[in-house]
């Protein structure tokens, strides 16, 4: 698969360690500074010099003296002193020369501002391959090119290393963009709301570094608690999921990784066979997989700061159960609406709690949740509502709402919400709707670490955000489960198709493979002839289905090459010449080896499972409704194989429509734990059988609680074969 999105390129990893230099760097060199106050040079170095950076700072440049007071340096091989990093901003057809200099020089890290790269076409692509040959072969990590810079704000270092207009106040949050121009927008907003950054990086064009590599960077840096993320394409995203779900979901100090990945509406992957294929669009693909490796994946570039201010305090809910304090009944509906739409619980308070309430609010306030302390409360009635609902075990976070009236003494309110807010174990989130009239609460709330917002919905989305996190890292940890499977039986099916020139499994071929890897499926078997499939269906018993066999066909019902329902031997016959009729009209190229014959299943609830082999993801599995409709329902969700017991429970748990196997309206609950078990023996297939380009198992019929599942049909397409080493000898001479 490859779609908008995703870079099957691979490159050698960075050592995490070999970043230490770009980002806390002894000494810098900025080749290209410039004296023109309109140029990113003299920006870059003026950064530098204003930000406080507390190396030594050697601007290079051959045809000037000075630039701000500073000595120039015509060559970085003309400092005297050793340089950690080089920061490049020269013409792009320079770029290769000065990177081979900084080779000379013995630099630790370089970063490459400069444009006029890949983003330009050919010529500029061939001039960043090289900068890559060279970072790779000399072992230097490279940023860029085409990129901002790189910021760090740590008092032992303050390196504002970039041509933005602004360094940004300290904080435990690193963003990470492959957009510079995002990301000069994003300082201003932050610089606006008071939201401190402890790393900030611009990758650019990632020619060397990139998003992998920082983020394993920023999981060992003691600075960063929270790592945000714009991304527009991928690189190494299996090993990016690996590495995230080792950071976000550290048990002794998880952090949290909020990622927008651009491209949403982008076309999907290109053309495939199956329906696993064709389902398994690059996006819905990026979505499924960022939920495993636990990063959360974000729509907006304000929902990725509402979110990171929520997730600063570092204070998750134990569970999904909310309670609402407001001064206004209308936003305390539209919270409770939202709690609902997010999957938050607003429960019934606890007796003791609802006591406390009569205690310090009038009647008329509303002593239920939302609990409603009247337009006129002051920060006594908040103070009291807070403690109360805060002290009740029956919920985990609490959402307080104000809205400003002519009584409402909103700094002393925020003051009452901060302190308690800074004590509570629960996450506290404030809700304080207005601009001018709240924005002196806003900055005491700010003062105590309390997140505040302007809207319910924003609230309510960052705490089922924070709800659905805190769920994923104590989620248990258990092995990927590995059953005893006929792994000759799978070689020497595929091994027969590859001697016959196929790359499609026949259906009975399909069936004894699955079969091999553990798989419920109905008896059945391959009939050349009417004759031969009447005897079938007397030798399997009626009622039967007659399926056409052909490599060249795989979605039978299309070409009218199913029978269903078949009682009685002539009715079997009949059914074999029409759907060879059939198949032979539509498509008269067409290789038929005749018809299966199968047991007909009985009536249950129709799923479909199948992985794809899909570069640069790996075996990405799907599960979801099936039939015949299922590309038009697509209610469908992936993971990257291998997957867990947990990992197959979350894939059947995530389609929309979950409930009907979960039973729903009275019926009895389908066979969950087969199902799952299913998926595993998937998920093991994918894993080990690399000669298998797709799978489809559709439908499998999952029957009641107890009583498994069948695999009904299947198609299975290999990969190409591997060409062939040529067998002559060289000759001498």
């Amino acid at each position: 698969m490859e779609g908008k999105g995703l870079n099957p390129a691979s490159r050698p990893s960075a050592p995490v360690g070999n970043l230490e230099k770009i980002f806390s760097p002894s000494s810098i060199a900025v080749v290209g500074t410039s004296r023109r106050r309109e140029a990113v040079g003299y920006a870059l170095f003026r950064n530098l010099l204003a930000g406080g950076y507390t190396g030594v700072v050697y601007p290079v440049n051959p045809k000037t003296q000075s630039i701000l007071g500073v000595r120039c340096y015509r060559s970085i091989l003309e400092i005297p002193d050793p340089v950690d990093l080089a920061i490049l901003i020269v013409p792009a057809t320079a770029a290769v020369a000065a990177f081979r200099e900084c080779v000379r020089k013995k630099v630790r890290g370089v970063i490459v501002i400069s444009a006029g790269f890949k983003e330009v076409g050919a010529d500029g692509a061939a001039l960043e391959a090289e900068l890559a040959r060279l970072a790779r072969r000399h072992g230097i990590p490279m940023i860029g090119p085409n990129c901002l810079g790189v910021i760090n704000t740590d008092p032992a270092v303050r390196m504002n290393a970039s041509f933005a207009r602004s360094m940004p106040k300290p904080g435990r949050i690193a963003f990470v963009s492959q957009s510079g121009a995002l990301c000069t927008a994003v300082l201003d907003y932050a610089k606006g709301t008071g939201i401190g950054f402890s790393k900030f990086i611009s990758m650019g064009n990632k020619a060397s570094v990139g998003e992998l590599e920082l983020l394993r960077y920023l999981g060992e840096d003691v600075g960063t608690d929270c790592v945000l993320m714009y991304l527009e394409d991928l690189n190494r995203p299996r090993e990016l999921i690996t590495a995230a779900r080792e950071i976000a979901g550290d048990a002794a100090r998880p952090k949290p990784i909020l990622a927008i990945k651009s491209g949403r509406t982008a076309a999907g992957a290109r053309a495939a066979s199956s329906h696993t294929g064709s389902l398994a669009g690059s996006d819905e693909v990026i979505t499924s997989v960022f939920a495993q490796g636990g990063i959360l994946r974000v729509d907006s570039v304000q929902e990725l700061f509402d979110f990171a201010a929520g997730f600063s305090p570092r204070k998750f809910p134990k569970g999904n159960r909310i309670a609402i304090v407001t001064n206004a009944g209308g936003p305390g509906i539209l919270a409770t609406d939202a709690c609902v739409r997010y999957d938050l619980q607003v429960p019934k308070l606890g007796e003791k709690t609802r006591q406390a309430l009569r205690r310090i609010l009038p009647p008329t306030a509303n002593f239920h949740n939302p609990v409603d302390v009247i337009g006129d409360a002051r920060h006594d009635r908040y103070e009291g509502a807070l403690r109360a609902v805060l002290r009740d075990s029956r919920i985990d976070g609490v959402i307080v709402i104000l809205t400003p009236q002519a009584m409402t003494d909103i700094e002393e309110i925020a003051e009452v919400v901060g302190r308690a807010g800074r004590r509570a174990k629960k996450p506290v989130l404030a809700c304080f709707m207005g601009i001018a009239d709240v924005t002196a609460g806003e900055r005491v709330l700010e003062r105590f670490g309390v997140p505040c917002y302007r809207f319910p919905e924003s609230a309510v989305r960052t705490m089922a955000a924070m709800s659905r996190y805190a769920r994923w890292v104590g989620r248990p940890r258990t092995p990927v489960r590995t059953f005893r499977v006929d792994r000759k039986a799978v070689r020497r099916l595929i091994g027969a198709a590859r001697r016959r020139g196929e790359t499609v499994l026949s259906s009975n071929a399909s069936q004894e493979l699955l079969q091999a890897y553990g798989f419920p499926i109905l008896p059945a078997e391959l009939a050349a002839t009417p004759a031969r499939a009447a005897a079938a269906a007397e030798k399997i018993g009626f009622p039967v289905a007659v399926k056409i066999s052909s490599p060249d066909i795989l979605h039978k019902v299309d070409f009218g090459g199913v029978r269903l329902g078949l009682k009685g031997a002539a009715a079997v016959r009949q059914a074999a010449e029409e759907v060879v009729r059939a198949a032979r009209r539509r498509l008269p190229r067409a290789r038929i080896r005749g018809v299966m014959v199968q047991e007909m299943a009985l009536p249950g609830r129709e799923v479909i499972l199948g992985f794809k082999r899909s570069e640069p993801f790996g075996p990405i599995l799907m599960f979801g409704l099936g039939g015949t409709y299922v590309e038009i329902m697509k209610d469908v969700t992936f993971r990257l194989a291998p997957i867990r017991t947990l990992g197959a429970r979350n894939m059947i748990g995530g389609i929309q429509a979950a409930r009907i196997l979960q039973g729903a309206r009275g019926e009895r609950p389908a066979d969950l734990p087969k199902l799952e078990e299913c998926l595993e023996r998937l998920s093991q297939l994918a894993v080990e059988v690399p000669q298998i380009a797709e799978l489809d198992i559709n439908p499998m019929i999952a029957y009641d609680r107890g009583k498994g599942c069948r695999v009904v049909d299947a198609r299975i397409l290999l990969q190409p074969p591997p060409p062939r080493k040529g067998s002559g000898r060289k000759r001498r001479g």
